[in-house]
């Protein structure tokens, strides 16, 4: 997999800020931001950004297919998020919106040790589309705003996780299955983004070698997930990675990938 740094933003582009409160329904045991409220702060950023731009009513309609999430240094609870936003890459129909996420923390009397500030990179492969959820293309405005805020006008799909799974005998780890609530779901009868971190943390928890450093975690949606539905995680830990494929029933009953995640850890510096 690809560890290269996510790319900065270009000099004096402009960039969408604002700023939440971390609380502790966005914390693990040890305090630390989990990876799906990192999610929810990413679907909020963006309803936010759009909602402060003429583009609401001619771009309404995104949807995401990978997200890139670099913990570079944990952020956890109390504190005040910082999350700037702005294009790093795009074509007509999509573009790579990045998020960085900064940090400085407060104490109190359930932290009240001193931490350093905290930094989170993301990046996220978001398709616009049109009201029939088919790929479309940007308004022409909107095109030559984000145009403004990159050189790399010509982005092309490449996935960074293997998106075939491997057959269950293959694999050391027996599959697990994780059982969906219909509040993971939105209005439009689709897995909100965040329930399928809620899973990568369930596996996480055997996995503290690499939630305990800085670590990259990718994620690709290939199929929607709807209510009714279970999904079947097959998992494979090689070396410094851990690798999950979320799996459903097609039609036949066949189990199929409906998203890929990868938990490595970054390398130093």
């Amino acid at each position: 997999m690809d560890s290269q740094p996510l790319r900065d933003r270009k000099d004096g582009a402009r960039h969408f800020e604002v700023a939440y409160r971390v609380r502790t329904g966005d914390i693990d045991q040890q305090m630390r931001l989990r990876l799906d409220a990192v999610a929810r702060y990413l679907q909020d950023v963006a309803n936010d950004n759009i909602e402060a731009t003429d583009y609401s009513h001619s771009d309404p309609f995104w949807i995401v297919r990978r997200t890139v999430i670099d913990v570079i240094r944990p952020i956890s609870w109390p504190a005040t998020v910082t999350a700037q936003r702005w294009c790093g890459a795009l074509s007509t129909r999509w573009t790579n919106m990045r998020v960085r996420l900064t940090a400085g923390h407060d104490t109190n009397r359930f932290n009240p040790e001193p931490r350093e500030p905290g930094l989170i990179e993301t990046e996220a492969f978001w398709i616009n589309v049109n009201d029939q959820g088919m790929p479309s293309r940007i308004s022409d405005d909107m095109l030559e705003m984000l145009s403004s805020m990159t050189d790399e006008h010509r982005l092309r799909w490449r996935s960074m996780n293997p998106d075939k799974a491997p057959a269950a005998d293959e694999v050391s780890l027996p599959d697990r299955i994780h059982v969906l609530r219909i509040t993971d779901f939105d209005p439009f009868k689709h897995l909100n983004n965040a329930a399928y971190l809620e899973a990568v943390e369930d596996e996480l928890v055997e996995h503290p070698d690499l939630a305990d450093v800085p670590h990259r975690a990718v994620i690709e949606y290939l199929r929607p997930i709807t209510p009714g539905v279970s999904i079947t995680l097959r998992r494979v830990r090689e070396a410094d990675r851990l690798l999950v494929w979320m799996l459903i029933p097609d039609a036949d009953g066949e189990l199929v990938v409906a998203a890929t995640v990868s938990v490595t850890k970054l390398p130093p510096g």
